[in-house]
């Protein structure tokens, strides 16, 4: 099990706004401070799918050269 660092602050408008220091592309708002867990936590999860499948899929050929 991994641990990941996150950060909850409220704001001017009274909402939890969270990020995982982490993984950038990770955060969420909500409002209350339940809510805001659950859902950093599953933005943490989809986050890392994405980068799973992102590194299992085959580079795009975008140049060919030829050699003679």
């Amino acid at each position: 099990m991994s641990v990941y660092t996150v950060k909850i602050r409220r704001d001017e408008e009274g909402y939890f706004v969270t990020r995982c220091i982490e993984l950038p592309a990770a955060m969420t708002q909500a409002r209350t401070e339940e809510e805001v867990i659950r859902r950093i936590k599953e933005a943490i999860h989809l986050v890392l799918e994405a980068t799973r499948e992102e590194k299992t899929k085959e580079p795009a050929v975008t140049t060919i050269e030829l050699v003679a």
